[in-house]
């Protein structure tokens, strides 16, 4: 009955990162032993000072109904939080708090855009990003990069992609997949080009910015002359490792924050009782008390980055951030492994499933047909057998 289905839902994409992840599970399910870095999740438990914090919420009974845009006491908290590491100054009525950064991403592509308008992506780029313009019926317009270049655009690139009907951009920096990380004057020389066309939006997605390995992130919103444009979308799902807490937030220019609370109204209301009052004391805390987790990432990616390293064909770069690899694979196009033909990616992503039980993402999905996303979220001990199967299945 697809027929009677709306062409929306039609027009849209399944997230190849979930889809991959299903594949595994069903293959895990069959008995199989599968190795999964498909998806971007921490391997790490909620810091136990945020879930006391929700169980003493529990015992305080807050179960009513929450204000749309977030408790009062947690837009403050992440105004604070703003200033505190970001050097953003945001008022309350600037925040609204919604269930996951992903919310908070199509709250603002569905206040902001309308049929026919575009939206830049530098790629590689998250794989929701062209979904959820899909779902505004906006046009979204890759920009390319290399792993040569880093995984990031220069300013011309940026230039020579704006057309009259470009609306919003979106940045994302730490970035997934490719762990890259802007500079200041990387930022600012993009947004000199920006400055030139006064009718287009910023989204800056800045999920991963505690997990960074000494490159500090820079927020597009500190660009003085980019602040009332620019939309900063946050969370704690990744640094906190509250993936399904499904707490995410933006800092926008109020009339932007007010839009989207109407959205978010007559969609999901208030964000989870609960999750809220922790998220208080998350974006309360400072980001040292989670270092221990960002010293081991970055000392998985180190391990990674070694093995891969030693298997002829893989092409990397050092990621500054997040916890995931993106190699350039192009080498195997046109070879023949195993019985299988590799004509791109998504070939090779399947061929590290069904032979070396490992599954990973193909870069078709972030708009880089080159690479393929393997994600370090997982122990030292998983890591190293799945490139060890990797390694045996190419060789």
């Amino acid at each position: 009955m697809s027929e009677a289905l709306s062409n929306r839902i039609n027009s849209l994409p399944v997230s190849q990162t979930l889809a991959m992840a299903a594949k595994a599970r069903e293959l895990k399910g069959q008995g199989k032993d599968i190795i999964s870095l498909s998806l971007g999740e921490p391997d790490f438990n909620t810091p136990d000072f945020i879930k006391d914090a929700a169980v003493e919420a529990i015992d305080q009974n807050f179960n009513s109904y929450t204000p749309v845009d977030g408790y009062i006491e947690l837009k403050e908290a992440i105004c604070t939080k703003f200033k505190r590491d970001n050097n953003l100054d945001y008022k309350p009525n600037q925040i609204v708090v919604s269930t996951g950064a992903k919310q908070s991403i199509a709250n603002v592509a569905q206040v902001l855009l309308n049929p026919g308008d575009e939206v830049l992506l530098p790629a590689p780029y998250w794989v929701s990003y062209s979904a959820i313009a899909t779902l505004c019926e906006a046009k979204f317009v890759e920009i390319p990069s290399s792993i040569d270049a880093d995984f990031k655009i220069a300013p011309k690139q940026l230039e020579d992609a704006i057309t009259p009907k470009t609306k919003m951009v979106f940045f994302n920096s730490p970035n997934n997949p490719s762990g890259s990380i802007y500079s200041e004057a990387e930022y600012r020389a993009l947004a000199e080009v920006l400055e030139k066309h006064p009718q287009i939006y910023i989204l800056s997605d800045e999920i991963y910015e505690h997990i960074n390995y000494g490159v500090k992130p820079f927020s597009f919103a500190a660009i003085e002359s980019m602040y009332d444009r620019t939309i900063t979308v946050n969370g704690l799902a990744k640094a906190f490792a509250m993936t399904g807490w499904r707490i995410g937030y933006i800092g926008a220019p109020d009339w932007i924050a007010k839009a989207c609370t109407k959205m978010q109204g007559q969609i999901t209301s208030g964000t989870n009782c609960i999750a809220q009052r922790a998220a208080i004391t998350a974006v309360s805390a400072s980001p040292d008390q989670v270092q221990y987790m960002v010293n081991e990432f970055k000392s998985r990616r180190d391990i990674v980055l070694g093995l891969l390293g030693k298997i002829e064909g893989f092409k990397l770069n050092v990621p500054e951030g997040a916890f995931y690899i993106f190699p350039d694979i192009s080498a195997f196009f046109g070879k023949t492994i195993r019985g299988k033909k590799i004509e791109n990616a998504n070939d090779f992503s399947m061929l590290l499933l069904e032979e070396a039980n490992v599954a990973t993402v193909t870069g078709e999905a972030f708009g880089a047909p080159n690479c393929i996303r393997m994600s370090y979220a997982a122990s030292e001990l998983q890591l190293r057998e799945a490139v060890k199967r990797i390694k045996e299945v190419l060789s």
